[in-house]
């Protein structure tokens, strides 16, 4: 089922769902008549009933593209290739070989952008409808504007990974008045304020939701359990503003757990749920390791910068299988496949205990307590396989070993690029065919209207 909405420039239709349980279906495109009845009944004297179906929409809209945004930051950042016999864009344009620069009219930046903006579109939606209508408590209305700050806050950091320096839209509620683009500082600093309105409606939303998350989010199914993955993305954005000792503050409040059995608590977070159910989204990063045609490989240097002699062998090259014949493609070869997802239906990541160990290292590094940050590093070189941390124990030396921690543990899952960038590093990234190039941002879509220099 579709209803039509008028939303200029930036394709943000809201995404409905028929399921709690599977959030599939339904979408509000940007087309056709922009006083549609549908959409004012929601937004005008609610239901919960339909108040709940936009929560389900907004958690399942991050999916679709989501393996776009995979693949820009991953292949960008030299975590993997991608492969592609229909589209040569991929090794060209997103490696920069020769000539070719980043298109700002292609689906590698459209798609994940459109799909970002919906999300943020949902989440505005829900909290005029909030506003707009009677609720039974006064702490249900603050558990849907707590979700609805949050989810929104998320979005805005992922379209804002992609652009970088280029910025990003904030203020998109009126369609015939979009807000303007706002360089990076600015953004990251409204993505953060979002993050604490979130906390404190969250606070304020008692001890049970009037709605269900899926699956992904078992763990975080109530206010107080939301507002610690909450905490974490804050922790996250504290980080890449580089306020450390915020980042720590607020890693107190979220989820980490960095006492409990390394093994047992990493994988604890919020996640992307896939099915084959009609309607339902499948995780379409994954592709066998073998594949042809269509094809994720793992870069080389994942596997040549691993372990050094005498570390030990490391638990995270499972990550990479070897492939039974190397892909190649356009001067590139790829002679192990990803290997992070075991089928069409595994769950992708959103946020996991294990970085935001690594962003408590990370920022005990940064505010010179090396001797706390050390035992954690070495959690988790031990629960992979490696040997106690044995190097210098200065700033710059653990920044190194944090950095490698974080790519290994995080593999593929949308950091490494990043990391790189905020350490002013993208010049350490291998440069794999002369004349290659290693962007440091994407370009703002054209339909944005927006100048998007990349260099």
């Amino acid at each position: 089922m579709k209803i039509h909405i008028n939303y200029s420039k930036i394709m943000l239709g809201v995404m409905l769902a028929a399921s709690l349980l599977l959030p599939s279906g339904c979408e509000l495109d940007d087309t056709g008549d922009p006083n549609n009845s549908s959409l004012d009944g929601v937004q005008t004297n609610a239901t919960v009933a339909a108040l709940n179906t936009i929560v389900t929409g907004t958690e399942s809209g991050l999916r679709p593209s989501l393996e776009f945004y995979l693949d820009d930051v991953s292949q960008v950042g030299r975590d993997i290739y991608r492969f592609s016999s229909a589209d040569p864009r991929y090794t060209s344009e997103l490696l920069g070989r020769g000539t070719a620069i980043l298109d700002n009219n292609t689906f590698y930046i459209t798609n994940p952008w459109n799909a970002f903006y919906r999300v943020v579109k949902n989440c505005n939606v829900l909290i005029g409808s909030v506003n707009n209508t009677g609720l039974p408590t006064e702490e249900q209305k603050q558990g849907y504007l707590g979700f609805a700050n949050t989810m929104k806050a998320y979005a805005l950091l992922l379209a804002l990974n992609l652009t970088n320096e280029n910025g990003i839209r904030l203020e998109v509620d009126d369609p015939d008045n979009l807000g303007p683009i706002v360089d990076k500082t600015a953004a990251l600093a409204s993505i953060a304020a979002l993050l604490e309105t979130g906390a404190t409606n969250l606070d304020a939303a008692g001890t049970a939701f009037a709605f269900r998350l899926s699956s992904g989010f078992a763990v975080f199914n109530d206010p107080p359990a939301f507002k610690r993955f909450n905490r974490g993305l804050a922790a996250r954005v504290a980080a890449y503003r580089g306020n450390f000792a915020e980042a720590l503050t607020h890693l107190s409040g979220s989820f980490m757990d960095i006492n409990a059995d390394y093994n047992t608590v990493k994988n604890i977070g919020a996640y992307h749920i896939y099915s084959t159910a009609g309607g339902d989204e499948l995780n379409r990063f994954y592709l066998p390791v073998n594949s042809t045609g269509e094809v994720r490989g793992a870069h080389p240097a994942f596997l040549a910068d691993a372990q050094a002699a005498g570390e030990g062998a490391d638990l995270r090259l499972s990550k990479i299988a070897l492939r039974s014949s190397p892909a190649t493609s356009d001067n590139l070869t790829a002679t192990h496949g990803v290997a992070l997802y075991q089928s069409n239906t595994s769950p992708i990541p959103i946020m996991r205990n294990e970085e935001l160990m690594l962003l408590y290292a990370e920022a005990k590094i940064q505010t010179g307590a090396f001797g706390d940050a050390v035992p954690v590093l070495d959690k988790i070189r031990i629960g992979n396989g490696l040997l106690p941390y044995a190097g210098p124990v200065d700033n710059a030396s653990l920044i190194n070993e944090m950095l490698k921690q974080r790519r290994y543990s995080l593999y593929a899952e949308g950091h490494r690029w990043v990391d790189m960038r905020r350490y002013n590093r993208l010049v350490q990234l291998p440069v794999d065919r002369t004349g290659d190039d290693v962007w440091n941002c994407f370009p703002i879509p054209f339909a944005e209207d927006a100048p998007s220099p990349c260099l």
